[in-house]
């Protein structure tokens, strides 16, 4: 049982104003892992003191000094890959397999990105006269999800260190062990002291109170849209710059001339990852409506073979969901599914065959949906596909645009030309052409209620900036 009750503050490890034990599950065996402590206001005033005091100094730091900390830390977070990679696997169920080939990568992704930007970032140039400046925009709260816990962490630490900001990040109290090590990590990259300060907690006690924080210049909510909701209204009155990437319904656009065999399974697999727990993951696939039978057939082929079991397993592809909250959601939502009259292709209610603990579903795929059921609209987060008939390609985009989400989207053709067009009209931040991966070089975030403002690349570190006009800063040419 690991301990991890203190919170990292002004480069110590201290202990809680008040403590407040909070048990970490194993949601592989729904046993207990850790303890951490829930955190109050009291434990978010002495960080965001701490992260103001370093502001002014290292928000003057050279953008020399800055990449050679980043570096510093990439060297340090490699070191630990395979420590990291046991965290998130133990704390959210990933299978260990998925921890190494994915969210561990994801996170140094970000870092070595960040590096990348920040070597050719332009922080000053001059407008006739007038000097454009973008300078660090202070101190930030970062609060960040359990299901990507490294990707959404170091998408926030990175381009806030490489704009010279200092920070409070508060990570999701179901899935803390990696962020315990990861504030390690910075520790013994000698990140200065107050640069990055860390405190467990709850969204409604740590996340309210860091959001309303008087001397927190902006934060960065990564979750729920709902809980997104509650962060920009605890932030609205001290008017403070809110970037929010929330939830997702991304449609997957199969289009007429596509590969079927191959695009339904690329579908599938992608939907499936991270055991569905993933808020761009295409969970509506939409596909013409004289080809359901066989898509249908081809996607229960392919849900069949997914092997679903203990995350520490060589052949493992999905493990657990996060939490028993997670797990009754997701079941409530395939009842649901049925009793609306979706057509149950494999999986459904209940753990797999021959699974008695631990928070296991079935990879479920559902035919013949109506865009109006339930389980086209509301977030799953957990491996359940549904496959919506189109008559035409104009049917097929109004569909994927009839959501409150706008997150991502997804478009197989085998004309790019064609893709490319409808691509341009899906009203989603990231769209996918015949299965193309991200690209932590460009941006990821939002339509409507996915969000707003980017993260990732020089869009990211955008974000964490703000823009000064100095007038009279030069003479004008004559």
């Amino acid at each position: 049982m690991q301990d991890c009750r203190q919170f990292y503050i002004d480069g110590k490890w201290v202990n809680a104003e008040t403590p407040h034990d909070f048990p970490v599950v194993n949601p592989a065996t729904e046993e207990p892992v850790a303890t951490i402590s829930l955190g109050s206001a009291g434990d978010v005033n002495k960080a965001v003191a701490a992260a103001s005091r370093a502001f002014e100094t290292f928000s003057e730091t050279s953008v020399e000094n800055r990449l050679l900390l980043l570096r510093r830390v990439i060297d340090v977070y490699k070191s630990k890959s395979e420590a990291m990679a046991d965290a998130i696997s133990t704390e959210m169920g990933a299978p260990l397999s998925f921890s190494r080939k994915a969210q561990v990568p994801a996170g140094l992704g970000h870092l070595l990105e960040a590096v990348k930007v920040l070597e050719h970032f332009q922080f000053e140039h001059l407008k006739g006269s007038t000097l454009m400046r973008k300078e660090p925009i202070g101190v930030c709260g970062l609060i960040t999800p359990w299901n990507w816990p490294m990707n959404q962490i170091a998408c926030k630490v990175a381009p806030a260190l490489a704009a010279g900001c200092t920070m409070v990040l508060k990570p999701s109290e179901l899935a803390p062990l990696s962020a315990y090590l990861f504030a390690q990590i910075l520790q013994e990259a000698n990140v200065p002291a107050g640069v990055f300060n860390l405190i467990n907690g709850d969204g409604p006690t740590v996340g309210a109170a860091i959001a309303s924080h008087p001397d927190v210049a902006m934060v960065s909510f990564t979750g729920s849209t709902q809980a997104g909701v509650a962060v920009a209204m605890a932030a609205a009155r001290t008017v403070k710059r809110v970037t929010q990437e929330l939830g997702g319904k991304s449609a997957n656009i199969v289009l007429d001339d596509a590969d079927f065999a191959k695009a339904v399974r690329e579908g599938v697999q992608a939907c499936f990852r991270n055991t569905g727990q993933s808020c761009n993951a295409p969970t509506r696939m939409l596909v013409p409506q004289p080809r359901m039978a066989e898509v249908a057939h081809i996607a229960q082929q392919e849900a069949a073979a997914v092997r679903t079991g203990d995350p520490r397993g060589n052949d493992t592809h999905l493990g657990p969901l996060a939490s028993k909250a997670q797990f009754e959601k997701v079941q409530r939502l395939i009842e649901l599914g049925i009793a609306e009259g979706a057509t149950l292709v494999v999986g459904g209610p209940g753990r797999p065959a021959g699974v008695s603990r631990g928070f296991f579903v079935k990879p479920t795929v559902f035919a013949d949906v109506r865009n109006d059921m339930t389980i086209a609209r509301e977030e799953i987060f957990g491996p359940v596909l549904s496959i919506i008939p189109y008559q035409d390609e104009d049917h097929a985009v109004r569909i994927a645009n009839d959501s409150p989400y706008g997150l991502a989207g997804f478009v197989t053709s085998s004309d790019r030309e064609r893709a490319r067009r409808v691509a341009k009209r899906i009203r989603a931040g990231n769209v996918h052409i015949n299965g193309a991966r991200v690209d932590f070089g460009g941006c990821f975030g939002g339509y409507k209620q996915s969000g707003n403002g980017r993260e990732w690349g020089e869009a990211g570190l955008e974000e964490f900036l703000e823009l000064k006009a100095v007038f009279g800063y030069a003479d004008v040419a004559k």
